[in-house]
């Protein structure tokens, strides 16, 4: 029994960290295939950006600065947003600039999928860039995705986007760190081949690849990921750079994760027939990359109560005394301030609101709206 537990908690742990430790090494074994771009593909091609937005009133007017500088530079390109109902000013902000942006007024709450479908079903652009109301676009970013667009083997791009305001909590500097490794991660996947999905901050596809989808799924996820069921490759470009500003806030952090990973493992519910039809490699990518990283926090629970086992098999003072440490380690490490035992509660906390954002979607439970983190 006692040989059984510390095995348990070794494989518990194994799994734990196989994403972003073990995973990483793997793919360094796999062949390279490296992306052409350029040729006559990509040079003038018609190209719309789209955002939804709901009570971004914070944010917009950077937004819209950001907007009036990429038009400066191509005037072609088509700019379309959606309001989600809001109710402080962001639909009068957007209107108000109708030479940079036109804006499709939603019917009061229907989520952020339901928007982005109408921007696709009205986009003129054989490329179509999806981001956030407070994500900024790098001024070289379009000119890039038609770049990199010239290659007839991509389908679509996932951008580098760089998160601002890192220093401001540990939440914010955990946060940075975790986007940072997740960004390598997709260089290596793209250097074998295609990303296993792409972050709505910043992505680009053909519109002739665009699908349909429920409301309730992650539209981001949903429609990068079908440019892999089509045969295409979805690629990690460095050069097309956007920016935005990191959660600050512990409890803003846990209800983002919550939300995202119901959503996430929603849609991977939706998507099973057809990532079930993919190649090896990607399949291999695809668990390592998504479906091992939403049950981390079994992994980690799992692990300390298979170590706290093997404690009391020993000895049941030695049970005892681990129980107490870790008490003692969680009260701690939960008090906010940038040290080393607070930045390891951060990533607990984040890898348990994921496992119950999945719990909560196996129930059944969906979530289609959206509220802006206050701390960002």
């Amino acid at each position: 029994m006692t040989i059984a537990l510390f095995c348990a908690g070794v494989f518990s742990l194994s799994l734990l960290i196989y994403p972003y430790a073990i995973y990483p090494a793997l793919l360094r074994l796999f062949p390279r295939a490296p992306v052409v771009g350029g040729g006559q593909g990509g040079a003038n091609t018609p190209i719309t950006l789209v955002f939804s937005a709901f009570n971004e009133a914070r944010s917009i007017q950077e937004k819209l600065e950001n907007i009036a500088r990429l038009k400066a530079r191509h005037p072609d390109l088509e700019v379309l947003a959606y309001d989600d109902g809001s109710s402080d000013g962001t639909l009068a902000a957007m209107q108000a600039r109708p030479e940079l942006l036109e804006v499709i007024v939603g019917e009061g709450r229907q989520g952020k999928a339901h928007g982005m479908k109408k921007l696709a079903a009205r986009a003129k652009g054989d490329i179509v860039i999806f981001t956030d109301a407070n994500v900024l676009l790098d001024e070289d970013a379009v000119d890039r995705i038609r770049f990199w667009h010239g290659d007839p083997d991509v389908g679509g791009l996932c951008g580098n986007l760089r998160y601002l305001g890192a220093d401001t909590s540990t939440t914010a500097s955990v946060g940075g760190a975790y986007w940072r490794l997740e960004e390598k991660i997709k260089d290596m996947e793209a250097q074998t081949g295609s990303v296993m999905g792409a972050d709505g901050s910043i992505f680009a596809i053909r519109r002739a690849l665009y699908p349909d989808f429920p409301d309730t799924v992650l539209d981001d996820f949903t429609v990068s990921m079908n440019v892999v069921f089509r045969g295409f490759r979805l690629i990690k470009c460095n050069d097309v750079i956007a920016y935005e500003r990191l959660v600050a806030s512990r409890s803003d952090e846990f209800s983002r994760k919550v939300r995202i990973a119901a959503r996430a493992f929603h849609t991977h519910q939706h998507l099973s027939p057809q990532l079930g039809r993919m190649s090896l490699l990607n399949r291999f990518k695809y668990v390592s990359h998504k479906l091992l990283r939403w049950f981390g926090g079994l992994f980690l629970i799992l692990a300390l109560l298979s170590f706290l086992g093997f404690c009391f098999a020993l000895s049941l003072w030695l049970g005892v005394l681990a129980v107490i440490l870790l008490i003692l380690t969680v009260t701690l490490a939960s008090r906010t301030g940038f040290t080393p035992l607070d930045s390891i509660f951060e990533i607990a906390l984040s890898m348990i609101a994921t496992l119950w954002g999945v719990i909560k979607a196996i129930r059944g439970q969906t979530f289609q709206t959206w509220v802006p983190a206050a701390s960002r």
